[in-house]
């Protein structure tokens, strides 16, 4: 399936362009054509009708619809399991959460994000990870009355997140969320998405409905398509006929997230490589954890959650436009792959 799934996407892109980039040189030489023609007496439409060229990208635009087609056939009983892909109800009646904050240089915002997650009334635990910060993010945030763990040297993101997952497991929360240490979520979405988790063992937060979110924040042009292109990808590679996919994804690059801690202890081990602590997707852990959450058969639900301008300036270089795409190239092959 992976290399099935990989051939249709990059056959996709390559006929998007080609269909693209011929109907544009078409457009063009009609325009310039209709002069001519008025000139010569020709007829430019004559030229594209008969056009070799057309017959042969329609052939395989052709063909390729009608690979699809067979594959949304073959599609169509995909994760129909009633015990695993349907309505199941387990609510948990005492919620006791731990919240874990992978954090690098967050002076800035740790102490105001620590206390905005202790506030609410079901957060037991506040877990940070200190990614080797130089500004005393983690003295701030142990001040703040929450657990710190600081790693020896920067390990990334992607190792920070998977670590506090483990942590947080050690503790007897039965609810794990994960969020940003730059004050971009606030900690009163967590009860609007707390009744889901009845229904579901994850819930993903999206930050793509306008009214929910602060203006100038750090999502640009390029992240809002960008993740919706990636989130859709994700949805197509896990495509099931009767309802569109098994999940609605609309933002792969939200962090902002609640587990069922049973949920969680079937596939955090899968984040690392088998007997180290090496982190399988680096920066793109939350993608990946997504994505194999649907393959080991969890519920997960999408849902709009409120999102802030961060405080101080993205420590991965994610607002620079170049960074950016090349961090989007790092998902897209990591969808592609998984």
């Amino acid at each position: 399936m992976g290399i099935l799934y990989i051939l249709a996407a990059i056959t996709f892109i390559i006929l998007f362009f080609i269909n693209v980039g011929w109907l544009t040189s078409n457009l063009y030489l009609t325009i310039i054509g209709e002069i001519e023609s008025f000139v010569k007496g020709t007829n430019p439409i004559e030229n594209i009708y008969y056009s070799s060229y057309l017959k042969w990208i329609l052939l395989i635009d052709v063909l390729w619809l009608l690979t699809a087609l067979f594959f949304m056939i073959q599609r169509k009983n995909y994760k129909t399991d009633a015990r695993l892909h349907y309505l199941n109800h387990k609510p948990i009646l005492n919620p006791k959460i731990c919240v874990v904050l992978p954090a690098y240089n967050e002076a800035e915002a740790i102490a105001e994000v620590v206390r905005n997650f202790q506030k609410n009334k079901f957060v037991k635990y506040v877990i940070v990870i200190d990614n080797h910060s130089s500004d005393g993010t983690a003295d701030i945030a142990e001040k703040c009355g929450s657990r710190v763990i600081r790693n020896d040297k920067n390990m990334g993101f992607g190792y920070s997140y998977a670590l506090g997952l483990k942590e947080s497991l050690k503790t007897d929360a039965n609810i794990i969320v994960t969020a940003e240490a730059d004050n971009s979520f606030n900690s009163y979405d967590i009860p609007k998405m707390l009744p889901y988790l009845d229904n579901c063992d994850m819930a993903v937060g999206t930050r793509q409905n306008q009214v929910l979110t602060e203006k100038g924040n750090q999502n640009s042009l390029l992240h809002v398509w960008g993740n919706f292109f990636l989130a859709k990808l994700i949805q197509i590679k896990y495509f099931s006929l009767l309802h569109t996919g098994v999940v609605n994804l609309t933002d792969v690059g939200c962090n902002f997230r609640l587990f069922r801690t049973e949920a969680l202890k079937k596939i955090v081990n899968e984040l690392t490589y088998p007997s180290t602590d090496k982190v399988k997707a680096g920066i793109g852990v939350a993608i990946h954890l997504t994505m194999i959450g649907i393959q080991k058969d969890l519920r997960i639900i999408e849902l709009p959650v409120t999102f802030n301008k961060r405080a101080g300036k993205s420590k991965i270089g994610s607002n620079r436009r170049i960074r950016a795409i090349k961090i989007g190239l790092i998902f897209l092959w990591l969808i592609l792959k998984t």
